[in-house]
């Protein structure tokens, strides 16, 4: 029994070990120039708040801030339906941007580590960043624009003041 005991308490101190070693925030992923944090991050996508500061601090909502309050908004069925795939077309465009961020990092890694790379390269993918940030970055500004041109001016209203009550 105490050996039983003893191996019990040998293999939980292993296992707390091994648990207390994976920080994602440090421990490289698939993609060793990313840390499993990052790379988890780019997965999900980037993140929508930050995105959308020059039309939400205008006035444009987000849509899904927007179906939160639905109810006390009274939504017409038709503006649900259009708000949700306002909605659903932003967290596609947020996994497929994620995605393109991973494969160029990847790509650039790949080059790097073969030595198979020159400044042109270089430029080329390190430029796709830009260009992956600004297509994220229109799309949800263009979500915020239709979700406002969605609402009426009373629903625009009530939105923020229940908004800010929060």
């Amino acid at each position: 029994m105490n050996k039983a005991l003893l191996c019990l308490f040998l293999c939980l101190s292993v296992c707390q070990a091994l648990f207390a070693q994976t920080d994602s925030s440090v421990t490289p992923s698939v993609i060793k120039t990313l840390t499993l944090k990052q790379y988890a991050d780019y997965k999900k996508g980037p993140a929508l708040a930050e995105m959308a500061l020059p039309a939400t601090m205008n006035g444009y909502p987000m849509p899904d801030e927007v179906l939160k309050y639905k109810k006390e908004l009274k939504l017409l069925p038709v503006q649900v339906t259009r708000l949700t795939e306002i909605s659903k077309y932003l967290q596609l465009k947020k996994t497929e941007i994620g995605q393109s961020v991973l494969r160029n990092e990847k790509k650039l890694d790949e080059m790097f580590s073969t030595k198979k790379l020159d400044e042109g390269s270089i430029t080329f993918y390190g430029n796709r960043y830009g260009l992956y940030e600004g297509e994220y970055r229109t799309s949800v500004l263009t979500a915020c624009y239709n979700t406002y041109n969605s609402l009426t001016q009373p629903q625009l209203t009530k939105f923020w003041q229940l908004k800010n009550q929060k």
